[in-house]
């Protein structure tokens, strides 16, 4: 229920094209799950490659540095829906980028990350970063 609710808040966001999920787990604390989520969530680099349906986890990894808190960089683990994309801080050895392309092509995008360092985890809903979102607020007057 609160995953359609705010799949609707999200959707109703000018020239977005895709609701993403953000899945942080392994976090120190509940705290620091939502603090690496919400860095994820909000890095316009990795927005612009879900706009671009670009499955470039390099951008995640840099939102995870960015946000300050605890991540094991050698215990790392990132997925795009179901693919595993990246597992013990480097590239899955079962990764296929074409399969990563492909999945960034739908309506609906989940990233969920492993840091490594504990149990806890948060979960985060936000949208691509499109060139519509920027002219329709670039050219917005109150």
């Amino acid at each position: 229920m609160l995953h359609d609710l705010a799949h609707q808040i999200v959707k109703d966001g000018e020239g977005l094209t895709k609701f993403v999920t953000v899945k942080v787990m392994g976090a120190e604390s509940k705290r620091a799950a939502r603090i690496i989520a919400k860095s994820i969530a909000n890095s316009p680099l990795v927005k612009t490659a879900i706009a671009g349906e670009d499955p470039n986890w390099g951008r995640i990894v840099a939102a995870i540095g960015k946000a300050g808190e605890a991540a094991d960089r050698d215990r790392l683990a990132i997925w795009l829906g179901d693919i595993l994309v990246a597992k013990d801080g480097e590239v899955a050895p079962t990764y296929c980028e074409q399969q990563g392309a492909a999945y960034m092509q739908g309506p609906e995008i989940a990233i969920t990350v492993d840091v490594g360092v504990g149990k806890e985890a948060a979960t985060i809903w936000t949208c691509d970063l499109t060139k519509d979102y920027i002219a329709i607020n670039a050219d917005y007057r109150s």
